[in-house]
């Protein structure tokens, strides 16, 4: 079993914390587990081919995925809040902090499709690394979509031993070899 050596804690986890992918998708610096029904895409720089985030869309969900590199000390999170407050506030959107399973989280709406649409940032800072996640859709209401909060919690960060400039992406790419991404959810027809 390919899991984490301290079974009472939950993810998202470090590379170190587990003996490797298990059945994860690979992304690079990012190993996600799927679920049934679960779709993935992942937006891609043409120029560079490099993927700069990942959407895991299920039901009427979705979730948004990118890690950065941090510093020792931790803490990107706290600074990360105040620029996305700023962000979405200036796009005429409400916010406001409480706490969820991972701590300090910002809910919100933002102007979209004729109406304000639910949003929720999701922020853990680890070991060097710091994930960022937003939910939306019926997953930006805590317990909105079990399956996502799942797919968050199994998240499986592969910081490198490199040395980067706090707050840059770090690299991801497309799975490769024998990662497959889960099956399409049924077509009704």
């Amino acid at each position: 079993m390919s899991e984490v050596s301290d079974t009472d804690a939950t993810g998202p986890w470090d590379v170190s914390d587990v003996d490797g992918p298990d059945g994860r998708l690979d992304f690079g610096a990012l190993w996600l587990r799927g679920v049934d029904g679960l779709q993935v895409q992942a937006q891609v720089d043409e120029s560079t081919g490099a993927v700069s985030m990942v959407t895991l869309n299920f039901g009427q969900g979705g979730l948004q995925l990118q890690a950065f590199a941090a510093p020792r000390t931790g803490g990107l999170w706290e600074e990360v809040r105040g620029k996305l407050r700023a962000s979405v506030t200036g796009q005429g959107g409400v916010i406001e902090e409480g706490e969820g399973e991972h701590g300090v989280e910002l809910r919100g709406r933002v102007p979209g499709q004729g109406s304000l649409q639910p949003i929720r940032f999701v922020g853990v800072d680890g070991p060097r690394w710091f994930l960022r996640g937003l939910f939306l859709g019926v997953a930006a209401t805590p317990g909105g979509s079990p399956e996502l909060e799942q797919v968050f919690r199994d998240v499986v960060v592969v910081r490198g031993d490199e040395a980067m400039p706090m707050g840059e992406a770090l690299p991801m790419r497309l799975p490769q070899g024998d990662a497959t991404p889960p099956p399409p959810a049924p077509q009704e027809g």
